[in-house]
């Protein structure tokens, strides 16, 4: 079936915004006064809990506070939460969160061929905006028929409940699309939906199993900056841009180069 429509996750995926996340968590626990502060190696394990308000909430039951405090504390969740989208969205707009290689340009090049787009992200909308307004300009929003993001599904990733709501949405089979991501669970929400999908890890997540993934690639590669040659041979290019992206798809996942 040919490629209609490219899904694509938010953080880590679209950019690698996890330390820029953990730093608008720590100065809105600060704002709101509290005396939490998120080191990397804590961040990191919180990032195996999708979503922003439920990492909150697993980290303030870990604490051991007594019943009325951890009740007042979670009272506050959301507003914590929405201060904390605030900062987010300002230090974006410094350009902290540049765009992975690839992805703008493989965006525009979709968007001008009339490619459907789409995001699939347990992020809220207000750091989506933020993200493509900064770094595709002020209609880049415009260019996705779908943004499935934050508390629209029951259920965050590793379930499929994003996906399938992006899907509906789109109109349009999964076999149709291309799903990128850069995490496992985010691989498993994508791979249950049916969806061919091509993982671009960061630091973050680069320990965990992406052995369900149709491709795995450091990123999506620019002319100036091309994958490294093993990636370049398993693409059969030197950068992923909608040819060959159409190519792979259309001929199921790869097969690993032999070794040399």
């Amino acid at each position: 079936m040919n490629l209609e429509a490219l899904i694509f996750d938010v953080d880590g995926t679209l950019a690698d915004t996890e330390e820029i996340h953990r730093q608008a968590f720590n100065a809105a626990f600060q704002e709101h006064g509290l005396p939490w502060t998120w080191g990397t190696h804590e961040y990191a394990a919180l990032l195996r809990i999708s979503g922003g308000k439920e990492r909150m909430r697993a980290y303030l039951d870990g604490l051991g506070l007594d019943r009325d405090e951890r009740k007042r504390i979670g009272s506050l969740i959301t507003e914590i939460h929405a201060t904390k989208t605030r900062l987010f969205a300002a230090l974006i707009e410094t350009g902290a969160g540049p765009l992975r290689p690839g992805i703008a340009r493989l965006i525009r090049e979709a968007h001008a061929s009339g490619l459907k787009l789409a995001i699939a992200s347990t992020t809220t909308p207000g750091n989506i905006d933020a993200l493509l307004g900064r770094n595709l300009g002020d209609g880049a929003v415009g260019w996705f028929s779908v943004i499935a993001a934050g508390d629209q599904v029951p259920e965050k990733k590793p379930a499929p409940d994003i996906y399938h709501l992006a899907l509906r949405a789109l109109g349009v089979p999964p076999s149709a699309c291309v799903a990128f991501e850069d995490s496992d669970k985010g691989l498993k929400a994508a791979k249950a939906a049916g969806l061919f999908t091509v993982v671009t890890p960061t630091l973050w997540t680069a320990s965990e199993d992406f052995s369900a993934a149709d491709l795995v690639l450091p990123s999506l590669g620019e002319p100036e900056a091309p994958l490294d040659p093993g990636s370049s041979a398993r693409i059969g290019a030197p950068f992923v841009t909608l040819g060959v992206l159409e190519a792979l798809h259309a001929a199921g996942r790869p097969e690993a180069p032999p070794p040399e």
